[in-house]
């Protein structure tokens, strides 16, 4: 007797992804240090970030969010920690949350996503197959966030 396995179905697995996190922000990460988050929560809308370990390897068959971190983001490549704004119409902008090879300071995750749209280091929009096609930004060494009051970080 065989035995079928039954694939992930990339659609679904996308729409599913998008219902759930649509208008959202999450933060993709291989361990975060406790400092980091603890000033993280304090800030904001902080404690609105969801944070996906990318450290943690899904099962069999991934969730939406496990599919999507681990499938279509992680092969970028791009430095972690790495923020994932997840907007309505179904693309999941993405920009690293480094400067220096260190994390920086969550405070500025507010002017960071003030200039999201503008200023990111790749982009996800839904593709016809299901997955997600990327178009890249920024180059991923420039992170320099520009303030609202003259100057720049970075």
């Amino acid at each position: 007797m065989v035995f079928l396995r039954r694939r992930s179905n990339p659609r679904k697995l996308r729409e599913a992804f998008l219902a759930r996190y649509a208008g959202r922000h999450l933060i993709l990460h291989r361990g975060l240090d406790p400092f980091w988050v603890e000033e993280l929560l304090k800030e904001p809308g902080g404690m609105g970030h969801f944070r996906i370990d990318l450290s943690q390897q899904p099962g069999r068959r991934p969730t939406p969010v496990e599919w999507v971190a681990h499938q279509q983001v992680a092969p970028l490549e791009l430095p972690l920690p790495l923020l994932a704004a997840v907007d309505r119409q179904g693309r999941v902008t993405l920009r690293h949350l480094t400067r220096g090879g260190e994390a920086f300071h969550p405070s500025e995750l507010a002017w960071l996503r003030d200039e999201l749209d503008e200023r990111f280091h790749a982009r996800l929009h839904p593709a016809a197959e299901g997955g997600f096609e990327v178009e890249w930004g920024i180059p991923v060494e420039d992170n320099t966030i520009e303030t609202d009051y003259g100057f720049s970080l970075g």
